[in-house]
């Protein structure tokens, strides 16, 4: 891989982890975290689109809004569900799952749906995740199975709708040609503006949680898209298959902060239970 898009898969696998690690901390925040977060993204993202609009050589097509607004309704139940996710779940279940899904689910539909052979080593990388994912969701008995039940639900939901997500931005920005920074920043701005109706109506609690959790709303607001336009930028410069492995390293670290920063109980097993979602991945990725 050429080294400066390894450099920048690696810097983004870190600041992905890390947000997502400040996002954990905000168990109880819900969609209103959710919000603060995304509104952040968008205000921060405003000068970049107006900047990338301006130098855009093609006129604005009334299809790259729409492209817009459907990823930001996507992105809104990505958002909503994963932080549900760590309300009642653990990062060290709920992280992995939410990463390792996605790949499993493109091989998935590219079977049955659009009836397409990955070959052997796609088939192992398959099996590789779903072994993973066993690895990560046993032991726990009582309240502890009840917690990493839900941890499993939320994470794997998570997962779909990244999977979906995926699929959408891929079509947007390579058959409706919209530019990416255009479209990230549009889908920012969505986002923040769907999410609205549902905290407007808890302005006390929403200014609590800023002033309680200012420094995660605006870590998780601006370090998620320094971790998307990373990758972004590294695609352009090195191959899919390449960067996609390298990229869920961010898997592992969150594994490791699992342990070692919250604490969390079984964090070894799920650590292993995460490189070898880890392993499965790459083999997804190169077959």
């Amino acid at each position: 891989m050429n080294g400066t898009a390894l450099v920048m898969v690696l810097i983004a696998a870190v600041v992905h982890a890390g947000w997502n690690l400040a996002a954990k901390r905000v168990s109880s925040g819900g969609a209103r975290f959710v919000w603060l977060y995304y509104t952040v993204s968008a205000v921060g993202m405003l000068p970049v689109v107006v900047v990338a609009l301006a130098v855009e050589p093609e006129r604005p097509q009334w299809t790259w809004l729409g492209a817009a607004l459907v990823t930001a309704v996507l992105h809104v139940v990505y958002g909503t569900v994963l932080q549900r996710g760590y309300q009642v779940g653990d990062l060290s279940i709920v992280y992995p799952l939410a990463r390792g899904t996605g790949p499993l689910l493109s091989v998935l539909a590219a079977v049955l749906v659009l009836h397409e052979h990955p070959g052997v080593l796609g088939l192992v990388g398959a099996f590789l995740v779903v072994a993973g994912v066993l690895v990560i969701s046993l032991g726990g008995s009582g309240a502890d199975a009840g917690a990493r039940r839900a941890g499993v639900f939320y994470g794997v939901l998570t997962g779909a709708t990244i999977a979906a997500y995926t699929l959408w931005d891929a079509h947007s920005v390579t058959t409706l040609g919209v530019p990416p920074l255009v479209y990230f920043g549009g889908g920012a701005l969505g986002q923040s503006v769907l999410l609205a109706p549902t905290v407007v109506r808890g302005r006390t609690a929403l200014r609590r949680l800023w002033r309680e959790h200012r420094r995660e709303v605006l870590i998780v607001g601006l370090a998620s898209p320094v971790a998307y336009l990373l990758v972004l930028y590294a695609l352009q410069i090195a191959p899919v298959s390449l960067v996609a492995p390298a990229r869920e390293l961010s898997i592992v670290l969150g594994g490791i902060a699992a342990w070692l920063v919250l604490g969390e109980r079984n964090a070894v097993r799920r650590l292993a239970g995460s490189l070898v979602v880890l392993a499965g991945i790459a083999a997804i990725a190169v077959a």
